[in-house]
């Protein structure tokens, strides 16, 4: 047992993450939470954990930094390519299909959107394949504010944009001394906004929403009251995409499975 997290504390602060945030803490990633907290406490010069505990049940921008801390931001561009294959060349042409005439906009969620790469991935891509006379937005979310900081400037190191086709890289990004800068017109098509996914969204009539590698980190509980939640964001018959080592198999859900020659998602 850790001299600094006792298991007490341990309880009390896996139960506040929890209910906070759906995120689970086992006691195999015990370690991370108990890092996390030595951080904050020597940020704001605290002696104990319960003086923390004391002070982020009051400071609600506290509670938010805290979680934010605990939260793992792994993302890149075109992260598990077949996603966006599948995007491409059937969930796309079949949205495009089956909307009501002067209905030519596409709605998307990138739902823990961590630093930006999903959602501008995903704009990129509609940008190359919408039909002309097609518009698209992409609501992109997270728990994060760092991170949602760092979407919103839209620059990235050399080192983070590996995976970035030539023509994509020439055409949408610019080239800094340091770094690629997201150009401004693929910038104004993605929209950031902090969201807890424990709490609803307001977002309503979807084509697609993406929820990659976050469900991992809820239980079965939290888990099924956000994939309900997505159902209830979504049009008549959006898709849902979450990481390829998820799935919603013996979850009690509405959605259905999809297998295409690309990837498998759901459908509403």
């Amino acid at each position: 047992m850790s001299e600094f997290l006792a298991d007490a504390d341990f309880e009390l602060y896996r139960k506040l993450v929890y209910e906070e945030s759906g995120i689970h803490f086992s006691t195999t990633n015990r370690s991370i939470l108990e890092s996390r907290l030595k951080e904050r406490l020597r940020d704001k010069k605290l002696a104990s954990l319960r003086d923390y505990y004391q002070l982020i049940v009051k400071d609600k921008e506290e509670l938010k930094t805290f979680l934010d801390s605990v939260t793992t931001n792994l993302t890149r561009f075109f992260r598990n390519q077949a996603h966006f294959d599948a995007l491409e060349k059937y969930v796309v042409p079949e949205l495009t299909r089956q909307k009501a005439v002067g209905e030519r906009k596409l709605r998307f969620w990138s739902a823990g959107c961590s630093t930006g790469e999903e959602p501008y991935t995903i704009a990129m891509l509609l940008k190359e394949v919408l039909p002309v006379g097609w518009s698209f937005e992409v609501v992109a979310s997270d728990i994060s504010l760092k991170s949602l900081m760092v979407g919103k400037e839209g620059f990235y190191a050399d080192s983070r944009i590996q995976g970035v086709p030539e023509n994509y890289l020439a055409k949408y990004f610019e080239k800094k001394p340091s770094g690629y800068q997201i150009r401004e017109d693929l910038k104004k098509t993605v929209r950031f906004d902090y969201h807890n996914l424990k709490n609803d969204s307001g977002l309503r009539n979807l084509d697609i929403v993406f929820c990659r590698n976050v469900l991992i980190y809820f239980d079965e509980v939290a888990q099924k009251a956000t994939v309900e939640r997505f159902w209830e964001a979504m049009g008549s018959k959006g898709f849902l995409f979450i990481g390829h080592s998820e799935s919603l198999f013996g979850m009690n859900t509405r959605f259905e499975f999809v297998k295409t020659d690309w990837a498998c998602f759901y459908k509403k």
